[in-house]
């Protein structure tokens, strides 16, 4: 009796069951490293690559976003709060919009001729039967060129000013006058060295681009056009080949405008001589470095400028891709 007594109060103090204690949450290196240190290959790899962005890129940009608040002449710790007066400033300068002059009209100029012609070099390269992969790499080399050393090539060797540039010898063959290619304004030959080393040195790219548009385009599509009786030639790249590339166009027309937005060593090496640079054919980035480095070195106002136009080639883009579907799903 007193045993069941005994086993009733035993029965009656038994309490319920405690819930588990939450376990610890992991740290945040452990995080990183991901389970059993399955991502520690990748930080290996990627860390490195991160850092330097990080030091290199972000970390100016930042800083050149601080400094356009600020009057800095000739220095890069800058106290005098300026506000907004820096961007008033550039918005107001003439030169300064005069660059931006000078971008559209490089624009209109650089992005249909490119585009043109990388996409007539894919096709050509995509016909071919026999040697193709060597007409790729012969039409692709001129990327792996520096802009530096093919400006200097153009400017001395091609159109040189005098009698013994290959473009004054060509046209002296056929009684043409020497031309001073690079000075001259009216009319202004300029433009004709700048856009021909800029298409000597992108369209090898951008044909490789249209290549793996082209590429990726079924044979059968091509077959059902040929049933229904479609011509080959005109008739096939309008209505088949060139809305099968439609995706890699856009991608083409944005990298264009964003790189010609960013034009600056050929300009440079172009036009600049011992005299400085001349007043016409300036971009922006031209305009800016000698706002920030130039005599008054003013980098405060450069950092504004820089600020302007990475505004303007952010907003150029964002329109360029809505006004063009890219990212729409496809019917």
């Amino acid at each position: 009796m007193s045993v069941r007594t005994t086993e009733g109060a035993g029965a009656g103090a038994e309490t319920s069951p405690q819930p588990a204690s939450p376990a610890p949450r992991p740290s945040f290196g452990a995080r990183m490293l991901g389970p059993q240190r399955r991502n520690l290959w990748f930080w290996v790899f990627v860390g490195p690559f991160a850092i330097g962005l990080g030091l290199f890129t972000y970390v100016p940009l930042a800083w050149s976003v601080y400094l356009s608040f600020f009057d800095a002449h000739n220095t890069v710790t800058p106290t005098d709060f300026v506000g907004l007066d820096n961007y008033t400033s550039m918005l107001g300068d003439d030169a300064f919009l005069g660059s931006l002059g000078t971008f559209l009209l490089f624009t209109v100029f650089i992005v249909p001729a490119t585009f043109a012609l990388s996409l007539g070099l894919a096709l050509m390269v995509n016909r071919l039967r026999f040697a193709q992969a060597f007409f790729r790499s012969v039409f692709f080399l001129p990327t792996a060129c520096s802009y530096v050393v093919a400006s200097l090539i153009w400017k001395l060797s091609i159109f040189n000013g005098v009698r013994f540039g290959l473009a004054n010898t060509v046209l002296g063959w056929f009684g043409g006058d020497q031309t001073a290619w690079l000075s001259t304004t009216h009319p202004p030959w300029y433009w004709l060295v700048i856009v021909t080393v800029r298409l000597w040195l992108q369209a090898g790219f951008y044909m490789i681009l249209f290549l793996a548009g082209l590429q990726r385009i079924s044979p059968q599509l091509y077959e059902a056009a040929a049933v229904d009786g479609a011509r080959p030639g005109w008739q096939v790249f309008r209505h088949l080949t060139f809305p099968q590339l439609r995706a890699t166009s856009v991608a083409v027309v944005l990298l264009l405008v964003i790189n010609a937005f960013q034009a600056f060593d050929e300009f440079y090496n172009l036009l600049s001589d011992a005299r400085g640079y001349p007043p016409y054919a300036r971009p922006p980035l031209v305009y800016l470095y000698y706002t920030a480095l130039g005599r008054e070195q003013n980098l405060g106002l450069g950092s504004a400028g820089a600020v302007i136009l990475a505004l303007i080639i952010a907003v150029a883009t964002v329109v360029q891709a809505r006004w063009f579907g890219l990212g729409r799903k496809e019917d």
